[in-house]
């Protein structure tokens, strides 16, 4: 035998083109850093970066100790927020299962037009914040909750809407079979195939859905979509340290109870 033949061969992990290769990528990624560094540095006021712990040191001060005689003005603009995230999860929720339905590639009645359009309502809710939608609604039907629970409506979709056609495209094909081989029409397919399968995730999404809401509902004032952040913007405004602290305070405590309430919630139903 040759002596070529009598030679293992070497395993390397990389090749040296993959070796090169990964260099040229950590090179590329260093100059970015460099680049994306010069930049923020040159749109960077350093004073003030430098400055910020004594400013935050001082607001931190004025805030102490909270305004507590003012905790009974927040509770209607605190029980506003919770109806603007509970209502808009409802209607978020209802359009968000037959977009769905529609998305899904076992369910929609057609893949070629009707799931790309409810792909593209999933995609554009999702890609607006509720912040920004707030903002377009207030100047469409003006100030108030309206604004601020159709906002979370919007928002909430994409949200729903794409775990919920997951969930779908997820189900056991033999289930859904056996109940087609019983004679059983498209409906009562979904019916009895399909959305058994999904409640479990239907309801989980839905309650996580609305802790997020809860907290993303709090900020909503801050552009007269109504709720508590009317009262924390007013407050800002004005320099009420004292006000400022106890609706921020007030607001963890209702982030964290509705984290409690959902964790509960999905425990229960999962």
């Amino acid at each position: 035998m040759s002596q070529s033949s009598n030679q293992k061969a070497i395993w390397r992990h990389r090749t040296s083109r993959q070796r090169l290769m990964l260099w040229f990528g950590w090179l590329g990624l260093v100059a970015l850093f460099v680049w994306c560094w010069q930049l923020m540095n040159r749109e960077t006021m350093w004073f003030f970066v430098l400055d910020a712990p004594r400013q935050a040191a001082d607001i931190g001060g004025r805030m102490w100790p909270p305004r507590w005689e003012y905790l009974p003005e927040l509770l209607i603009p605190l029980w506003d927020t919770i109806n603007i995230a509970t209502i808009g999860t409802i209607g978020g929720v209802l359009m968000a299962v037959p977009i769905a339905f529609l998305a899904a590639r076992n369910t929609t009645p057609s893949t070629r037009f009707l799931r790309p359009v409810a792909l593209f309502i999933i995609v554009t809710s999702r890609s607006i914040n509720a912040l920004i939608w707030a903002l377009l609604l207030v100047a469409i039907i003006g100030p108030g909750i309206l604004a601020g629970m159709v906002a979370i409506a919007l928002r909430s979709i994409g949200f729903v809407g794409k775990l919920l056609y997951e969930a779908i495209e997820e189900t056991d094909p033999l289930q859904v079979e056996a109940v087609a081989a019983t004679g059983a029409g498209r409906a009562q397919v979904l019916n009895y195939g399909i959305v058994p399968q999904i409640m479990p995730a239907f309801w989980g999404i839905s309650v996580f859905r609305w802790d997020i809401n809860i907290r993303e509902s709090t900020i909503l004032g801050l552009v007269g979509a109504g709720g508590i952040g009317l009262k924390l913007q007013g407050s800002l405004n004005t320099l009420a340290w004292g006000q400022v602290s106890v609706i921020l305070l007030l607001i963890l405590g209702t982030v964290v109870v509705s984290e409690w309430i959902s964790a509960r919630m999905r425990h229960a139903i999962i």
